[in-house]
């Protein structure tokens, strides 16, 4: 069964009940691993929300993102990631998940992106108020940008009770030296980076390195916007990938990346209920071992 293939018998169970739900495809329960720092369970799959929740208040242009909304907590997992980078992003996230009554079951993950003390404080309140949150599960420095200084006041916003986790995030394997001088030296929870089957930089030390000091890795870009499905498009989706419970490429592509005890949670975005539930899917099951890792490789060459 390929991805369009599973996401059509998806669609069609999805018409018997009011959210797609994993126990429909006879999966149960997402898998969790934990944050290294705490020991807080953390569902492995979420959802990212750049560009996909930047909508305006229309209820054509909403009503898909309260879906998607409904489908990640009814099925158990709970980490949503924005950033003020991402346009109107928070405020989404934010007025969906409180008109919804899931807004505190939600671990939302945001960013500082901007340089300064005082700007910094002026953005993150500002998330704050349109995230409807006096207090967010972790706030990320967004690609590095002014690190040092924004360092200083997450520190002390988390002793003050405002943030739970600490983070830094990139999207390139470029930074990737600099994120792992940075967790060298300093004390983070968090750090989230690119990591695919075609961009594979952050497993050769990054990874090792956040495991080595108790940091917890969200991965973004688990598609490369897409690129991975071009790379695939026409080719049915191998037998051995039931061997490990992939139902779609999609799920082989966020199994790849699972399969890394280093990282603790992938967040692909979606504005769809159905892909949603695809991604979820791959919390599920059996994980491939080094040689099917190596059969995901070959599939894309």
């Amino acid at each position: 069964m390929n991805r369009r293939q599973s996401l059509q018998k998806m669609m069609m169970a999805g018409m018997a009940i009011s959210v797609p739900s994993l126990t429909a495809f006879g999966m149960t329960q997402i898998q969790r691993r934990i944050i290294p720092s705490t020991k807080e369970p953390l569902p492995i799959v979420g959802l990212g929300t750049w560009q996909t929740f930047d909508v305006g208040t229309s209820n054509t242009e909403r009503e898909p993102l309260k879906e998607v909304l409904k489908t990640l907590v009814s099925n158990g997992a709970s980490v949503i990631d924005s950033s003020p980078m991402y346009g109107n992003s928070e405020a989404v996230v934010g007025d969906l998940s409180k008109e919804l009554g899931v807004n505190e079951k939600l671990f939302i993950a945001t960013k500082v992106w901007t340089s300064g003390k005082e700007n910094g404080i002026r953005q993150m309140e500002n998330s704050f108020k349109l995230l409807k949150r006096d207090k967010v599960d972790l706030l990320q420095i967004h690609n590095l940008v002014d690190w040092q200084t924004h360092l200083k006041t997450l520190r002390e916003w988390k002793e003050k009770g405002r943030i739970r986790y600490i983070g830094l995030t990139h999207y390139t394997a470029s930074a990737h030296d600099t994120l792992e001088s940075i967790i060298s030296n300093n004390e983070i929870d968090f750090i989230q980076i690119n990591y695919s089957v075609n961009s594979r930089n952050a497993e050769k030390s990054l990874l090792p390195k956040a495991a080595e000091k108790n940091i917890a890795a969200l991965v973004n870009r688990p598609f490369e916007e897409g690129a991975l499905f071009n790379k695939v498009k026409g080719k049915p989706l191998p037998e051995w990938a039931s061997e490990f419970d992939c139902n779609s490429w999609g799920q082989v592509f966020l199994k790849f990346i699972l399969s890394n005890p280093h990282v603790t949670c992938v967040i692909p975005g979606t504005a769809k209920s159905k892909h949603l539930i695809d991604n979820l899917g791959a919390g599920m099951g059996k994980l491939p071992d080094e040689k099917q890792r190596q059969l995901i490789i070959n599939a894309l060459r």
